[in-house]
């Protein structure tokens, strides 16, 4: 058995897709998690740093909150929620996402209140940590977030494009539209130009060399646009800071009414920024092959940066997707990283505030122009139309957009939820009739519930009277109303001459419905019916209700009651011939069941069963017989020997006891298997070296043998010669329910089909030679 590591190889003990550092490079260097820190989290850090800090403005901008306040989120998210989240790459900060709540609540409150909402969020995002229902939020429909996510975008865009115009953004997305054609007419030329080079800078960076796309695209445009701002002197509006970084924080203020509306507001902020950072946090655990998110640490680490954020005069604070992607992509190995870039952000915001100064209004607006209509993916479009989701996606983007986020969310919410209970409760009912016969048969599959019974009642009244009916119930949920409508309609039709007969598939039973109140019953338990034995009580009586306690008889009418139906109609396939794919000698042994381990129906498999799978070169019409049989009048393709584990026969040859006279004369067929393996077989070997006992060593040895033996008889070898017949061998082993391969040289797993048909293909022409 390989021994566990214990090293870890995730982002946390410094090793990424190469693997830890190596110990001589330690030596020289330094300590291993320093090296790794120095080569990889550091400059990783720098490529975040510059990707962060346009994005920090713009959205402070866009949400009407002052401009260090995106600068303070910044460094808080890096440096609190970096060191403290569950997520080791994740890197956050003031998102996008939250821009059109943040502009709705500084507009409705004021900024310092919102400061105060926001860490009220903080504190509420933490107790969803300590509480450890951090998963719950992801309970959310994707195709509302993604929905949301989308209105957001539009709403930033429409925003902005006011902005790059030259003028200034409204407050609510259809003043926006309506107030635009007039602000086209009055647009400020300088403002544009630099709004559209920073879009075009955007868009178009993505085609241009790898080593000039090493400069992140974000901090490219805002360079070229101001740049060009100050080459020009072009008179524009250019971001304002009162002060360094330390002059704008300022404690939040208590609302002062409207309590109900701030309660909301932090409900709002909390929830959407703990699912924003969750969603983030499972898409950076898919870029990468470290230790997977502690989605409750990171709500906990969230939670603190929120509340510091809040303190301290910052925007709210979430995981952000943009600048976690770019930290994984730029080779991050632990969360220093994130930390790192919140301390760059940190020494720029104080060392060079005249420099943030310079920076156009309209260079930002093109860049957030960018990043909205990039919230609006259109893949997200293409799977809600083909999971069907299209008219919530549609109906949660146009909520977000013209009402108001929360509002559009809910709405989004429940009309996914609507779908939802739709989708589950519906049940599929038709009626049609057999063939050229008078019997009909009815399927009712799906959940059968009293929103069923106008379907149920429309479909049976085009049932004629007095004919003969088959009911098909295929039902996993079935309620007293839908109960009572189906035998009151059985009742009906016979008393008018006709016959009605139920056939049960789905685990709901017509017999439970007045016993119990309904329950959903699960598909685990059909296959669990159909597949499980049968099961007898201490009195050795069977569950089922026929056969006087005779489990064979119950059995037989279970079967009628529920699978027959199914059945019959391949059997009537079959009824003037048979064509099996193959040959199966397999044990007599009671726990093994061909068409169960080879996922085969009626018809498929030529089933030869003894004591310990034989096939005697001499002294045995039975074997032979069925041999000759199925290889020159059925043509089978395959001929297949079935060993198992714990087999009776094999443990009696192996041990050499008696096991009485006529089971003694039989296993003498088995001798040659037995000498085979005392002489150290690779079959045996093979099976030794995964782990299996003396027993069942032996039984695989005598698969290989058995093989041997029908590889030299006549018709095989003609069979395989004139039309490329395949002999196999197979092991079923039983405390895993597992199938193994048995070569001529060892054993192998059986994985894929396409594998074991190719292995099978090669063996005719190496037995023919």
């Amino acid at each position: 058995m390989a021994t566990q590591s214990t090293n870890s190889s995730g982002p946390d003990a410094g090793s990424g897709p190469d693997g830890p550092e190596s110990a001589g490079s330690g030596s020289r260097t330094g300590p291993p998690w320093l090296t790794s820190i120095l080569r990889h989290d550091v400059p990783a850090s720098i490529v975040v740093f510059l990707v962060a800090l346009p994005l920090s403005l713009g959205i402070a901008i866009a949400s009407g909150a002052p401009v260090a306040a995106g600068l303070i989120a910044a460094v808080i998210g890096g440096v609190v929620a970096g060191a403290l989240g569950g997520s080791a790459l994740q890197v956050s900060g003031p998102a996008a996402g939250l821009t059109v709540i943040v502009a709705e609540s500084i507009h409705q409150f004021g900024w310092r209140v919102t400061g105060f909402i926001v860490v009220a969020a903080g504190l509420l995002q933490i107790l969803f940590g300590l509480s450890r229902i951090a998963r719950a939020a992801l309970a959310v429909a994707p195709v509302v977030v993604h929905a949301m996510l989308a209105g957001i975008g539009i709403t930033i865009a429409l925003q902005q494009l006011h902005v790059l115009l030259g003028g200034e953004s409204n407050s609510t997305a259809w003043t926006n539209i309506t107030e635009l054609p007039a602000q086209l007419a009055s647009l400020h030329g300088p403002a544009v130009f630099l709004g559209v080079v920073v879009i075009a800078i955007m868009l178009g960076w993505k085609y241009l060399p790898a080593r000039i796309k090493m400069v992140p695209g974000a901090l490219a445009a805002i360079l070229v646009a101001t740049l060009l701002s100050l080459g020009f002197s072009l008179d524009v509006k250019r971001v304002a800071l009162d002060g360094s970084l330390f002059d704008a924080i300022g404690l939040p203020e208590l609302p002062r009414s409207d309590w109900a509306g701030v309660v909301v507001m932090i409900l709002t902020f909390a929830l959407i920024a703990s699912v924003e950072s969750l969603l983030s946090a499972v898409a950076i655990d898919k870029m990468h092959t470290g230790p997977r998110a502690d989605f409750d640490r990171e709500m906990i680490g969230q939670g603190s940066a929120n509340v510091l954020s809040g303190l301290l005069g910052g925007l709210p604070v979430t995981g952000v997707i943009v600048r976690s992607s770019t930290n994984v992509a730029a080779g991050a190995r632990s969360r220093v990283s994130a930390v790192l870039h919140g301390v760059w952000v940190l020494v720029f915001s104080v060392a060079l505030v005249s420099l943030v100064e310079q920076i156009p209004l309209a260079a930002l607006a093109g860049l957030l122009i960018v990043i909205g209509v990039q919230l609006v993916k259109m893949a997200h479009i293409r799977l809600a139309h083909r999971t069907g989701d299209l008219l919530v996606y549609a109906v949660t983007l146009g909520a977000v957009v013209f009402l108001n986020l929360l509002e559009g969310v809910l709405i989004g919410l429940a009309l996914a939820f609507a779908l939802l209970i739709w989708r589950v409760v519906r049940v599929a009912v038709t009626a049609e009739q057999i063939g050229g016969t008078d019997r009909w048969l009815v399927r009712i599959d799906g959940s059968c519930t009293f929103l069923s019974l106008p379907k149920l009642s429309s479909t049976f009244a085009k049932v004629p009277q007095g004919t003969a009916v088959t009911v098909e119930m295929t039902v996993d949920f079935l309620d007293h109303a839908a109960y009572d409508a189906i035998t009151d309609w059985a009742r009906q039709h016979e008393s008018n001459g006709g016959t009605v007969d139920f056939v049960e598939i789905g685990e709901a039973r017509m017999a439970r419905a007045e016993a119990a109140p309904p329950s959903r019953s699960l598909g685990r338990v059909v296959l669990d019916d159909v597949l499980g034995p049968w099961r007898v009580d201490r009195a050795g009586a069977a569950t089922g209700s026929a056969g006087n306690g005779d489990p064979l008889v119950s059995g037989i009418a279970a079967y009628h009651r529920g699978h027959a139906h199914l059945v019959r109609s391949h059997l009537d396939e079959l009824r003037d011939g048979q064509d099996p794919d193959s040959f199966f000698l397999t044990c007599s042994d009671s726990r093994i069941v061909p068409n169960v381990i080879t996922n085969s129906g009626p018809g498929d498999l030529f089933t030869v069963r003894n004591v310990g799978n034989l096939v005697p070169e001499q002294g045995d019409d039975s074997v032979e017989a069925a041999l000759v049989f199925a290889l020159e009048k059925l043509n089978v393709r395959s001929v297949v020997v079935c060993g198992h584990s714990s087999c009776g026969a094999m443990g009696a040859l192996h041990s050499g006891e008696s096991a009485g006279p006529g089971i003694d004369r039989w296993l003498e067929h088995g001798q040659p298997s037995l000498e085979r393996y005392r002489a150290g077989d690779a079959v045996g070997r093979a099976a030794e070296s995964a782990g299996f006992g003396p027993v069942e060593q032996l039984s695989m040895v005598n698969i290989a043998v058995q093989l041997e033996n029908l590889r030299r008889h006549p018709s095989v070898r003609r069979a395989v010669a004139e039309r490329g017949l395949t002999v196999s061998g197979l092991f079923f082993d039983i405390a895993s329910a597992r199938v193994i391969e048995v070569r001529g040289d060892g054993i192998a797993p059986i994985e894929d089909n396409d594998g074991l048909l190719a292995q099978l293909q090669r063996e005719p022409a190496q037995s023919s030679r």
